[in-house]
């Protein structure tokens, strides 16, 4: 059965899918088109209306998009890996206004973190829950009693002694620099003890590309929280965006 649909707009793909929220699944296959080169808002939503369209929504369906940027009253104050032309669009009308209907915008981390939480490594917990992503930058979603708090960008957290956490810890760093596992956890360490400190988690979820060999790194890091991967991979978006909207429609 069909409860919404989930868009994730990404740099290099734009994918959707209609989802089933009693279970989380995707109803049939994922459908995804490049983002176009030129990624304008308006390149960026006729796409979005491409996708919207090839699955041949009941009328009403809700439906959920995200975007690499932090959602505030409809707003992008900013935008990652689109055009620059993004900053200030209002993307809840300009979605709304190629859709036809309705739609809830959020932050891509938000959504990856709200499906992990309703349908992924988090299922049934309660309390606060931190989800990160580590990746080019260091993503994050907090979650309280199923509540998203959006925009959080704990990636931006100045660090004792003066550094930023996306800049230093991210996993492009460990990449870049070439860091053992090792060196990279205790990096990784600084980071989240630091969100500890601040949010006191519950639980605190990681993932990213990175989290497949989570083996070889979590171990390394000591948190007063349980320190578990991810789930859902790269369907954590469009599921979160799915439920969300789902949750905004009622």
């Amino acid at each position: 059965m069909i409860d919404a649909l989930g868009i994730d707009i990404g740099g290099s793909g734009i994918k959707g899918a209609p989802v089933d929220l009693t279970t989380g699944e995707f109803v049939g296959e994922r459908y995804r088109i490049p983002t176009p080169e030129k990624s304008t808002p308006k390149n960026v939503a006729e796409v979005v209306g491409q996708i919207a369209q090839h699955f041949s929504l009941p009328k009403g369906t809700p439906i959920g998009i995200t975007v690499p940027a932090p959602i505030v009253h409809g707003v992008a104050s900013w935008m990652a890996n689109l055009h620059n032309s993004w900053a200030g669009t209002n993307v809840n009308d300009l979605f709304s206004d190629v859709l036809g209907t309705a739609v809830s915008v959020v932050n891509d981390a938000d959504a990856a973190g709200y499906g992990e939480v309703e349908y992924g490594a988090a299922k049934g917990q309660s309390g606060t829950v931190l989800v990160t992503t580590l990746g080019t930058g260091i993503g994050s979603a907090l979650i309280i009693n199923h509540q998203l708090v959006p925009n959080t960008e704990l990636g931006h957290l100045v660090l004792p002694g003066g550094k930023e956490a996306e800049p230093w810890a991210s996993a492009a760093v460990k990449e870049r620099k070439e860091l053992t596992w090792e060196k990279w956890a205790g990096r990784l360490q600084v980071v989240y003890a630091e969100y500890e400190k601040l949010l006191n988690p519950d639980l605190i979820i990681v993932g990213g590309g990175i989290s497949k060999q989570a083996d070889k790194f979590l171990p390394l890091i000591t948190t007063n929280a349980p320190l578990i991967p991810a789930q859902l991979r790269n369907s954590a978006g469009i599921i979160g965006a799915a439920a969300l909207a789902a949750k905004d429609s009622n």
